[in-house]
């Protein structure tokens, strides 16, 4: 079987993953990954986030594990990820398949989404998402991680890890996926980068939202299954 790595969002973790690890795992060798700092490592003591470090975490992870050439399905963030390293070192996947992963970074964007990880104003407005993350991070590291994920994205709107001439680099097939109903992610920004890649399709999903936890699994799964196993 081929082995396919599943990759977390940011302010995710593996453990978001379990229920589509176990969808998928008649059909491939699943793998997933804490990036630093989330999940089982959130407690990596201190360091800045950026998508380099994460293309880092991703390019051990494969080495640890003699994983060579794997199908990637990145949610998010996760698809940046993936996109970089591929950017950065050619064929190092046979195919990458995204799920609403924002592209548009900029001054006013990031802005935006870095003002919505206030841990104290999430509490107050949102207490069952921040109840999440402590499950998800624990109750002495979730608010680092907020704090942390913001400064990337404000870093992220002053300077893209990905520009138009690092998609020009990647020649591998690429799905890009968008819920209809993201309310993070548009239609323009994910057309725009499937038109920079060489090997790109782009399939909007009429009915999904952004949060993963939200995403229908049994669909996902068959659009999963469609895409690294056409025929």
């Amino acid at each position: 079987m081929k082995n396919l790595i599943i990759l977390h969002g940011a302010l995710g973790a593996k453990s978001q993953f379990e229920q589509l690890t176990s969808q998928l795992k008649e059909h491939f060798n699943v793998y997933t990954l804490d990036f630093d700092g989330h999940g089982t490592k959130s407690d990596a003591g201190e360091m800045i986030f950026s998508i380099e470090l994460f293309a880092q975490n991703l390019k051990d992870f494969m080495h640890q594990n003699d994983i060579h050439r794997p199908l990637i399905f990145g949610y998010s963030m996760g698809g940046y990820v993936a996109l970089k390293l591929e950017s950065f070192e050619a064929n190092t996947f046979e195919k990458i398949v995204t799920l609403g992963t924002k592209f548009d970074w900029n001054a006013e964007s990031a802005e935006k989404e870095a003002n919505m990880l206030n841990p104290e104003k999430m509490e107050e407005k949102v207490p069952a998402f921040a109840s999440y993350l402590k499950s998800l991070h624990g109750e002495s590291q979730w608010k680092a991680v907020l704090e942390r994920t913001a400064k990337m994205m404000l870093q992220l709107g002053k300077k893209p890890s990905l520009r138009p001439y690092d998609f020009h680099h990647i020649q591998i097939p690429v799905q890009l996926i968008r819920g209809g109903k993201d309310t993070m992610v548009t239609a323009e920004e994910t057309k725009n980068v499937q038109e920079l890649l060489a090997n790109a399709s782009f399939q909007e999903m009429t009915d999904w939202l952004h949060p993963i936890n939200q995403v229908p699994s049994n669909e996902l799964v068959q659009e999963l299954l469609s895409s690294y196993l056409p025929g």
